[in-house]
């Protein structure tokens, strides 16, 4: 068993833009059969479910979350044109805020998200505690 996992984080950075970071996530505590992380407090869950088709325009996250796919997949597409894909078991942190004193501006901020595949995509948002 492992003692990290890998977490994918979309954080904004200090040019105001979305990127991707991956940094471990330790598994300190449990058992060697059964590896878990430390307690994490949250503020709630909520699911949602997007159609075929979906696709959203750029944003930034409000309340940073967890992002857990639970079944198609998830494209989310950063300004500098790459994008990612995450498919059902994978999730990924969401903390891309307008910076502090900014004014949202859809060329520079943000990321979008679509719905990827012949099946809907549904996921589930774990808010982080404020």
């Amino acid at each position: 068993m492992p003692d990290t996992l890998t977490q994918v984080i979309l954080f904004t950075d200090t040019d105001g833009r979305a990127r991707f970071r991956e940094q471990p996530l330790a598994l300190p505590e449990g058992k060697p059969q059964a590896r878990l992380s430390p307690l994490v407090a949250s503020d709630g869950m909520q699911w949602r479910c997007s159609p075929v088709g979906f696709r959203s325009d750029f944003h930034c996250t409000e309340t940073p979350q967890w992002v857990f796919i639970l079944s198609g997949n998830m494209e989310i597409g950063l300004q500098d044109g790459s994008s990612r894909v995450f498919s059902p078991g994978q999730h990924f942190y969401s903390a891309d805020r307008v910076p502090a004193g900014a004014t949202f501006d859809a060329k520079v901020h943000g990321h979008w998200s679509r719905q990827v595949g012949d099946q809907p995509l549904c996921t589930l948002f774990v808010r982080a505690a404020a």
